[in-house]
Formats: structure tokens, sequence, C-alpha cells
């Protein structure tokens, strides 16, 4: 059969375990749902299913004594299909003879609510996404993005990008995103390669108590273990960047599978090169890498070795001939030179009386970011801002858990060394120190879960606290004593209705930017900043419709303090590090008070009927104070609606057509103090005096993607079609101003500013991209 034969068959492999005890589990059925073909798990829990036709596939597992669960949108080509594995729950005794639906939406005890996942092929196909793990998680209910601008940032529930946290496979990274603004998380472009995960998970409230430093979000990677049978390859190639992607067994030698398996990546932008042409007048340069070692000392313990980091230039670009607004554009865009990297190893440790296992993990994290803003960007002279920083992270983590009959018991506790040094001359508002710190942060935290009423109510508490030996009160732990409660409750006997309630108090500590500034007498003068503090109280119904669709409407209500306040210019930091800056290089008050609430509704079906959709509301509202804390004005994410329609559908002949839609609702924002910024030009300075008065216009943007996979016989192509803003949706920005010129072009005397008309123009990105797995 030649190369180039069509028609070749397909094998999914995968691994079934028990979700409490991680054994392998015997006898599991793994079946195709609604077609006759499937497997049986063999005495390690394995299974394969081979002579599959080239197409998606639904696969369900079950097994006497736990709940069925089925996995939705499985890809199956003719090579390159990673493991599909299951976990799967023990059921309660007492219900007996009553039918259960199987649930693919599952949700933990600790976090009954506001959870949602993606999986893996949502991810590699997600429609305007472009690859970018941080704009493929907009889909989710309650998650945008910045309306104007170059930028990435992920914004939860009206929270800052800053107040999330992320983990890579249980190992903490500062942030997603290149070019990264330095204290606020946000950035243009992800730094994550999608080929990478088998799911993301993110949870917007009911954070379990071993997650520290969160208000907002807990955004989980769940990385692909390396093929442990045979090497694989896949290359992806499309309108920005080249990635490629190795994985495979280790010292496998004649074994069937390896206990030890890689996979690792390297990506290249070329967005610098496509920016040239277009003669833009700055040039965004990037490589990234991502890698994963598995290995499995025996049947209870195992170690993990993973790891990313990037290397970024933001560079000028001089324009052969440009107008009044792109010569301004020219004179305020910074310079940046960034590098980061995160390294973690983890070792799992089941307990062989199989009732638990222990979870210890080091790490450490380091960024460098080098930012800079000249009088003259042309020649690179007149240097006004200069921040040469670094902040490295060295942790080490402990989790430990239990089961007894019905109830859970976890506990455990965090160790971090901060190092932190800075550079800056700031003559705009006359900051000019170099310094460093070093200092400890500390954490434990203890959680507890249990089901009563027939397992109908199913309850988690827990409690944790904080500390750290800079701050002049982080050794007070009673202030950050952490307690949470969540609860969820069966309402019918097929489980199809529940409803889910959580409480919570959380705490940050504020930046490295904050804590690490000095005043120009030497002092650190944010050292009384105290941890910011939310509170959240959640409560929704979930609807399960069937085995695919759910349907939920939660409220939240999250109220801050101690929030940030700057004492530059008499506004809360939550409106602040919207643009390409460093955020918190200030001196600040904790005085500042905040809340967001509204009301969510969520409508999601998983892939069948070669249909899927995922449907979102959030109506909401996000305002803080500043020195007067009756006075509460809108946050910089204040834009009371967003809506999320993201969907697909398959036809033979592995076609499909998958779209997206975003609508955001008024951004507010800080107009220009254009006679206050005439005498500090370039730099602009925002009068936010009148925050709450001008507001950006509503967003929104639609975006298609058609997929083409052709099955080989030991390879695959994906090539794809992409249109971003296929309608030509205007994208609001804020008012630009440039220097007003004589008619010979040079900027009068005495210096006078002038506004361009805010222009609303659309502009519609197609694209072609390839994937190739052999």
């Amino acid at each position: 059969m030649g190369i180039f034969a069509f028609g070749q068959e397909g094998i999914l492999r995968g691994t079934v375990t028990d979700g409490k005890t991680g054994e392998g589990l015997f006898g599991i059925k793994v079946k195709i749902v609604g077609e006759d073909k499937g497997a049986v798990t063999d005495f390690d829990g394995k299974y394969e299913i081979t002579g599959l036709p080239p197409k998606t596939y639904a696969l369900e597992a079950t097994g006497t004594g736990y709940k069925p669960e089925i996995k939705y949108n499985i890809v199956v080509r003719s090579g390159g299909n990673p493991d599909v594995d299951f976990v799967l729950q023990e059921e309660a005794t007492d219900l007996e003879g009553v039918e259960i639906v199987a649930n693919p939406f599952k949700k933990d005890k600790e976090t009954p609510l506001s959870s949602n996942k993606l999986s893996q092929e949502e991810i590699a196909t997600y429609p305007g996404g472009n690859n970018d793990i941080a704009k493929v998680v907009q889909s989710l209910p309650g998650v945008s993005g910045s309306v104007g601008g170059f930028r990435n940032d992920v914004i939860i529930r009206g929270g800052a990008p800053n107040e999330n946290v992320y983990y890579l496979d249980g190992i903490e990274i500062p942030n997603i995103n290149h070019f990264s603004t330095q204290g606020s998380a946000g950035g243009p472009v992800g730094l994550l390669n999608v080929s990478f995960f088998e799911g993301v998970t993110l949870s917007t409230s009911s954070f379990g108590a071993q997650y520290d430093n969160v208000l907002s979000g807990v955004l989980q990677f769940e990385q692909r273990t390396g093929n442990a049978r045979e090497m694989k390859t896949n290359f992806r190639l499309s309108s920005s960047e080249a990635a490629l992607t190795l994985e495979g067994p280790l010292f496998k030698k004649d074994k069937e599978e390896a206990k030890t398996t890689y996979i690792v990546s390297a990506r290249r932008s070329y967005l610098q090169f496509l920016f040239q042409a277009l003669d833009l007048p700055f040039l965004p340069d990037y490589w990234d890498y991502q890698y994963k070692i598995n290995h499995k000392i025996n049947k209870y313990n195992e170690l993990n070795f993973t790891g990313v980091g990037s290397l970024d230039d933001f560079a000028i670009n001089v324009p052969d001939e440009f107008d009044e607004e792109q010569q301004a554009t020219l004179e305020q865009i910074p310079v940046i030179k960034q590098w980061s990297t995160t390294s973690g190893l983890s070792w799992k440790k089941r307990f062989k009386d199989v009732n638990g296992y222990m979870l210890t993990a080091v790490s450490t994290n380091i960024l460098n970011n080098n930012f800079k803003r000249y009088q003259d960007n042309i020649n690179l002279t007149g240097l006004y801002l200069n921040n040469v920083s670094q902040e490295q992270e060295t942790k080490a983590r402990y989790y430990y858990k239990r089961f007894y009959e019905k109830w859970e018991l976890a506990f455990g506790g965090v160790v971090q060394n901060a190092d932190y040094s800075n550079n800056t001359t700031n003559t705009v508002s006359g900051f000019n120190y170099e310094n460093a710190i070093n200092f400890w942060k500390y954490g434990a935290f203890v959680q507890a879960s249990t089901k009563v009423l027939k397992d109908k109510l199913s309850i988690s508490g827990g409690l944790r606290f904080d500390g750290n030996d800079f701050t002049n009160n982080g050794n007070d732990i009673y202030k950050t004593l952490s307690p949470r409660a969540a609860f969820s409750y069966q309402l019918d006997k097929k489980q199809r209705w529940s409803l889910n309630a959580s409480i919570g108090r959380y705490f940050k500590l504020p930046s490295y930017t904050i804590l690490g500034f000095t005043n120009n007498q030497g002092n650190f003068a944010n050292r009384d900043a105290d941890y910011i503090q939310s509170d959240h109280l959640v409560a929704g119904v979930e609807f399960l419709l069937n085995s695919s669709t759910k349907f939920t409407v939660e409220g939240f209500y999250k109220k801050y303090s101690n929030y940030p306040v700057s004492l530059t210019d008499s506004v809360s930091l939550a409106n602040l590090g919207g643009d390409f800056s460093v955020l918190g290089n200030e001196p600040v008050t904790s005085i500042g008070l905040g809340r967001t609430y509204g009301i969510e509704l969520l409508a999601q079906k998983k892939f069948t009927k070669h249909f899927y959709g995922v449907a979102s509301v959030t109506f909401y509202k996000s305002e803080f104070t500043s020195f007067d804390e009756d006075v509460y004005l809108p946050s910089a994410w204040d834009n009371k609606v967003l809506i999320s329609l993201t969907g697909g559908y398959k036809f033979g002949n592995n076609w499909e057509i998958s779209a997206r839609t975003r609508f955001l609702g008024k951004t507010p924002y800080a107009p220009v103090d254009v006679e206050a910024s005439e005498q500090t030009y370039p730099a602009l300075v925002k009068d936010y005096n009148r925050l709450g008065e001008e507001f950006l216009a509503s967003f929104n943007q639609t975006d298609i993607r058609i997929d083409k996979k052709w099955n080989f016989e030991k390879w695959t192509l994906d090539i794809y079609f992409e249109v971003q803003n296929v309608f030509g949706q205007a994208t609001p920005s804020e008012p630009s101003y440039g220097l007003v010129q004589d008619e010979n072009g040079v900027p009068v005397q005495p210096i006078e500013l002038k506004q361009f008309p805010s222009v609303a123009t659309g502009t519609i990105l197609p694209s072609l991209g390839i994937v190739v797995d052999f």
C-alpha cells in the first residue's frame, strides 16, 4: 500500500485508573458510543481498540461500582493519536438500581461550581485562537480579554489579570504570555504550546485551600505524557509562528513500553518579518520552549520534570514613510527585551494501602525584564524611563491526601524564597533607585470533604494561612486566615439537578514591583502594604439535560479590601496595568475597597451528532475606591456585559467548521490630561479624576475556522483556513495624541499636542495553517 493511500485505520489506547487510589482498573469496558467496538482493560488498567476508521468518536468507560464516564470529541487519525485515559469515581452503594446519567462535566467536592474544562481537541481547533492558549480560555464563561491595544489579558469576572494563578502539571508558572506587563501578567501573545495539553481547567471561585495568592482564577494546564511506545512528531505552521513538538520513549530497549517518556517543543515567531513587510513601527520577535519528562519508578512512585521558557524582543522599526499619527506611535512605544524560565520536579507517591498519596514539588521561575522609553525612539536617545529588573522564586510544595471511607482529608504547605532586583530611572515621576530584596514566603492548609444524606449532599471545608518576613505585618498569620466552604446537593435521583454554593476568603501578596519600590530617601516605601483580601460568595443551579449537555446559572459576589491605591495618581491599581508598562513601581497605600458582582448563564453541549457548542452570558459590575471609601469608580475591566458563543460542526470526510463570537460592553478609561502631557511628552499623563466619564464603544468580533484532515499510511495532515473578525467589525481604541507640526513637519514650540480623529476601523484577518503528525 503506497504512502499516500487513503482509508487507513487508527488505534485508540489508554489507561483507566481509580480516582482515589490511582490504581489501574481491571475489567473496565471501554467502548465506542453508538458502535459495537470496544475493549476491556487488562490487569494494569490498559486498553486498546483497533481498526477504527479515522473520524471523531465518543468513548465511554463503564465498570461495576464506578460511575460511567464519557469523553467526547475524540479524533482518531491514522497516526499520532495520543492516549485517552479515564479516571473513574466510585459509585455510592445505596444508589444501586438507580439509573445514573454519565456526566462528562466532572466537578470536585472542593470546587463544585465556577469550574469549566476544555479538552485537547477543543483547544487545538479553537476558532480565532491562533494556537494561543490565553485566547482559547476566553471562550469559557466569565473570561474576557482586553479590548483595545495589542494585548492578551485573562480577565475573570471583573478581576485584574494579576489576580490569577497558573499551574503546569502542579508546577506554578508566573505568567502565560510573551512581553508580559510586569506586575500585571497580561501580554500580547501566549507562550504555552497547545500541542502539549491534555486539557485546561479553569476555576473562577471556590478555590481549594492548596492554592495561594489567588483572588479571581486558577488555571490548571494538564500536559500530555510522551508516547511510551514510539517516537511521534507534530509540526505546526500558522500565520504567526512555526512549532515543532517531539515525543517518545527513553531507555525502552526491547520492552513494549518504556518507563521513561519525554515530550519537548520549540516555537519561533515570524511576526517580526510580517510586521516589517507591512512597514509597522514595532517588531515583536519571540522564541519559546516547553518540555516534560515522566519516569515511573515503580507501581507507587512517579517523577515528572517539566519546564517552559521564553525569549522576547520588542524592537523599534522605522518605516520608510509615515504620517503624523504613525510618528506619534513610533515616539510613544517602548523597547522591551524580556526572558522567562520555569522548571520544576515533582514526585508523586501512592500509598501501598491504596488509600491516598502525597505529592512533593520543587520549582524555580525567573522573569528578567528590560523596559525602556526614549525621547527619540529612532536614534534611541533621551532615555526617560528605564526599568531593568529580575524576579526569581524558588519553591517547595507538599500535598498529602488520605481517604477514610466517605471522608477525604488533605493538608500541606509551601515555602518560597523570593529574590527581586530593580534598577529604575523615571524622570517623569522623579524616581531614581537601585535595590534588591530577598525574603521568604510560607503557607499551610488543611481541607476535608465528605458526603452525607445518602450521598446527596457533598460538603468541603478548608483553611489556610500565608505569611512572609518582608512586609511589616507579614508574620501576623492570623490576619491571613482563609476559611472556605463548598456545598453541592443532588436534587433528584438521576443526579441531573444540583444546587451548588461556596463561600470563601482569599488573600494575595502585592506584586514584587510594589514591594521592591524604593523612594528617593532610599527606603522601601511600600513595606506597610497588606495582603489584598477578597471575600467570595457564589451560588448556582446545574441541570444535566443528558449525557452531553448541561445548563448552569450562577450568581457571584466578590468583595475586596486592602487594595493598593497609587499615591502618585490617587487611583486604585485596578484602573492601571492595561498597557505596555510596569505596574506597581510607585508608592501605594493599602486602603482601597472593591466589589465585583453579577450573574452568569451557561449552556454547553459536548460533541454529539456532529455538533458541539458553548454559550455563556455574564452580566456584572466591577468597581473600586481610592481614598474616599464611599466613592466607587468603574475598574478598567468593568464592561458590564460579556457574551461568548463558540461551536463547531463536523461533516463527513473529516471536514469541520467552527466559529466564535464575543461581545463586550463599553470599557471605561481615563482620558489624557493634555496640558500635563505637553510637559512630559512622549510620556502621556492620564486624568484619573475623570474616571467614569469616558468609555470605549462596545466590542464585537466573530471568527471562523475550517479544517480538513487527511490520513495517510504513516502520517496525517490537517490544513485549516481561519478568518478573524470575519464581518470587519470595528475594534474600539482610546484616542491617540501627537505633536502639532508646522508646514515643514517640524514640531511647533512650545510643544502642543493634538488629538487624532478616532477612526473605528475593522480589519479582516485571514490566515492559513498546517498541522502534520507522523
